[in-house]
């Protein structure tokens, strides 16, 4: 079954509570659960305390892979990847989400989609390898990722779309869920306006439907095909002003979610 859950991510640089609680007064399904340095996003009992205090499911966990999250469970990232699939087992989410290493992290990267398997299997969960973006420097291209940026040529079992990466890439949303075929089971939604290429050199996150990104088309393809993945939101919404402006926020963008997974609401052709 589908479920429309909300990153505790959207809440930043509020804590994951904030996060709970909003998904929760939004009307979400649940919660994906971002490991920081805050520690009760590294452990399962409060984590599981806050499930249930706010009737908020943890449908699943993103590993620390962020260079904010550079030291959370040491600096092995196959050790934080494995510790991330014992936490998503601990809460009960069936989803990991993870970044492709980056280039320097060479003995990880070498064998990084073994290594996915493996915990995958060992722990029971899916690890779903996110799409990211090629990098820009002095105006060239840099090749940040490896094996690299884009889910699609990784012999991967499961991927997560992120449109804000996909804009950044300069691809459309639907031609990376239609590559990824079966193996996309995972979605962040958001949405972007620009490419690197194009100057562009933030990672937007907007909501839905204030980009360029085919979301809409995207989720209606979706729930056609009865895709029984999850869709979680992943939206800045850093220049709120105060947190009704945040929830207004978080609201308009799992309206957005529920519209278009919907069965019978579809984007005009």
């Amino acid at each position: 079954m589908m479920r429309i859950g909300m990153s505790t991510s959207c809440v930043y640089p509020l804590g994951v509570e904030h996060g709970f609680r909003l998904a929760a007064a939004a009307g979400y399904d649940g919660v994906e659960v971002m490991v920081t340095r805050d520690e009760r996003t590294q452990s399962a009992a409060p984590l599981l305390e806050m499930a249930s205090r706010y009737a908020m499911p943890i449908l699943s966990i993103h590993a620390p892979v962020l260079l904010l999250t550079h030291f959370v469970w040491g600096r092995d990232p196959r050790v934080k990847l494995e510790r991330t699939a014992e936490l998503a087992t601990s809460v009960g989410a069936n989803t990991v989400v993870v970044h492709p290493p980056f280039r320097w992290q060479a003995d990880y990267a070498d064998g990084f989609l073994d290594i996915v398997r493996e915990m995958s299997n060992d722990y029971g969960v899916e690890i779903a390898v996110e799409n990211m973006f090629p990098w820009q420097a002095a105006g060239r291209s840099v090749k940040a990722y490896s094996p690299g940026w884009n889910p699609v040529h990784m012999d991967c079992d499961a991927a997560t779309l992120d449109f804000s990466h996909a804009s950044l890439a300069g691809l459309s949303g639907m031609d990376l869920a239609v590559a990824l075929g079966p193996r996309l089971r995972h979605v962040h939604l958001c949405d972007g306006s620009d490419s690197a290429d194009e100057g562009r050199i933030f990672d937007e996150h907007a909501l839905p439907g204030r980009g360029n990104q085919p979301v809409a088309e995207v989720l209606t393809m979706l729930t056609e095909s009865g895709w029984d993945g999850s869709i979680v939101a992943e939206v800045n919404t850093r220049k709120a002003r105060k947190e009704a402006d945040r929830l207004e926020m978080l609201c308009e963008t799992v309206e957005f979610a529920r519209r278009y997974t919907v069965a019978g609401n579809r984007v005009a052709a």
